[in-house]
């Protein structure tokens, strides 16, 4: 019971935190990981994330959620989106959860 109290709380924070997601803290962020996306990148792809209601914790979600970013930028672009995402992850330590 706790555990799962704990994975909502975890996921309400990343939904959250994805929301909330600038443009320019999208490029900061894959700055700090050597990934570079351009400022109509980052924008197409913040767009896309406040609009969604896609669980960051469910695989099937994230999923669905890079192949609809590879529509929008393109694949190499979901890719490099992706792997921030989970060097983040690691960087966190909350890779248990994912």
């Amino acid at each position: 019971m706790r555990r799962m109290n704990l994975k909502n709380m975890i996921k309400q924070v990343v939904h959250q935190k994805l929301k909330s997601l600038t443009p320019n803290a999208l490029i900061a962020y894959g700055q700090e990981y050597q990934i570079y996306l351009t400022k109509e990148q980052a924008t197409s792809i913040v767009y896309y994330l406040k609009k969604t209601d896609l669980n960051p914790l469910d695989e099937k979600d994230r999923i669905k959620a890079l192949k609809k970013l590879a529509q929008i930028t393109d694949p190499q672009t979901a890719q490099k989106v992706n792997r921030i995402f989970q060097q983040m992850i690691k960087d966190n330590g909350l890779s248990h959860w994912f």
